[in-house]
């Protein structure tokens, strides 16, 4: 575990906007991206009957939709020990492979920083 304090400052804006996102909206997740110029984009987990997409991934193609070329860091807010192998690769795919990502519990607390590789 991270103390979220001792995160950079910027990281710590994305894992409180997570959090918010999530508890905000009554969903399993929440997420926030940073692009390259410094905008963040925040989501929560999407579940309907005809489209299903994780927090994370769903942070990812708002930055795309929103015209990014690339990422600087991730967050989500999970219950889950890690974040899964497609939202990395979603990561990953805007950030490239050393991209860090945030995983932090519903209390805020970083419990891991994967890279997207």
């Amino acid at each position: 575990m991270t103390d979220s304090n001792a995160l950079d400052p910027e990281d710590r804006k994305i894992v409180t906007l997570a959090r918010s996102a999530r508890a905000r909206n009554g969903v399993p997740e929440g997420a926030a991206v940073r692009d390259e110029t410094g905008r963040t984009y925040v989501a929560g987990t999407v579940s309907l009957d005809s489209l299903k997409l994780s927090a994370l991934r769903t942070a990812v193609a708002m930055a795309v939709a929103s015209g990014a070329k690339s990422l600087e860091a991730a967050a989500v807010v999970t219950e889950a020990e890690s974040a899964s192998a497609e939202d990395r690769a979603a990561v990953r795919d805007l950030g490239g492979p050393q991209t860090p990502v945030l995983v932090a519990g519903p209390d805020g607390t970083v419990r891991a920083t994967l890279t997207a590789g």
